[in-house]
């Protein structure tokens, strides 16, 4: 797959098709649709190509709203490149590019800079100017530019019952059987191994900080999770913790992962953290002798989780 940074970057020697949309997740109904534009693209020889926006587009336009979105970007790039595709085009959002009129979108982006030979889109889709793009005008537009368009209908979609919305509501929740189910694959959250108050430590716990730098990522419901990494080629499992600490009245969120059998030092390291499986809600114990003591059986449990279903 190769990825392309602005769609005037972009500059296909072949007819391709294409589809459109933030893809937020890129979770079991999106790749219904991504699956399905690969294939009809190879049986026609033609090039698959997605066309995806950052930042996304509520960010831009409704910045109150302060969305948190599923994936980074970098997560999003590697999704779709499992799955195949031969172009990944990610356009950086603006709120002049949000002005292009239906007509402008279609003439200027589909069909001069893209080439677009089929476009496979949601029944549901809104493109353009205050969003006045529908799949009526996408049609009408297709007889005048010499392409065609492929409406996913309501009820392929809604078959799935899947939504990026669904999802990060999932994950708010703690919910995480029910994200996980959704998005094909385990939630995760990457980031850099930083120095921390040392605590887990002192009670035979030590634990791993993660700091994630991408302000924008969906932080899971507070409390403790069973989890997987994989260490220089290795897979190991352990339980993580999110939340302000209370139990030694912390006051900032953190994410810490305990990993079990193993002691290496992962300070800077940038490391994945698969969620498997939530285990309870985070509390405020009245010493630090009692969070040991639960931390034990998290551990028993986690344990006893693992070596039942991986």
């Amino acid at each position: 797959m190769e990825t392309v940074h602005s769609i005037f970057d972009f500059t296909p020697t072949q007819k391709t098709y294409v589809t459109i949309g933030t893809f937020d997740g890129v979770h079991i109904g999106h790749q219904k649709i991504i699956k399905d534009l690969i294939a009809q693209a190879k049986a026609d020889k033609k090039k698959s190509v997605l066309l995806t926006f950052f930042p996304h587009p509520r960010m831009v336009l409704q910045k109150e709203a302060s969305i948190k979105l599923i994936n980074t970007i970098e997560e999003k790039k590697l999704l779709l490149e499992e799955l195949g595709l031969d172009y990944l085009i990610i356009h950086p959002f603006s709120k002049e590019f949000s002005r292009l009129t239906a007509l402008d979108f279609v003439r200027d982006i589909l069909v001069n800079q893209l080439n677009t030979s089929k476009l496979i889109i949601g029944y549901d889709h809104h493109f353009g100017k205050n969003r006045e793009g529908n799949i009526e005008q996408l049609t009408e537009y297709s007889y005048l530019y010499d392409f065609s368009v492929e409406e996913i209908p309501a009820q392929d979609i809604d078959s799935v019952s899947v939504s990026s919305t669904k999802i990060r509501r999932a994950l708010l929740n703690g919910e995480l059987k029910t994200a996980n189910k959704y998005l094909g694959y385990s939630y995760s959250l990457e980031g850099k191994v930083v120095k921390g108050e040392q605590l887990g430590s002192k009670i035979e716990f030590p634990t791993a900080n993660i700091s994630i730098s991408e302000s924008y990522k969906l932080i899971p419901k507070s409390g403790v999770y069973i989890v997987k990494s994989t260490i220089k080629n290795v897979t190991v499992y352990g339980m993580m913790n999110i939340g302000n600490r209370p139990t030694v009245d912390g006051t900032e969120q953190t994410i810490e992962v305990h990993f079990f059998d193993f002691s290496n030092d992962l300070y800077d390291t940038n490391l994945k953290i698969e969620l498997l499986y939530f285990i309870r809600e985070e509390q405020k114990f009245d010493s630090v002798a009692a969070l040991k003591n639960q931390l034990i059986q998290d551990k028993k449990t986690s344990l006893n989780y693992i070596q039942n279903n991986m």
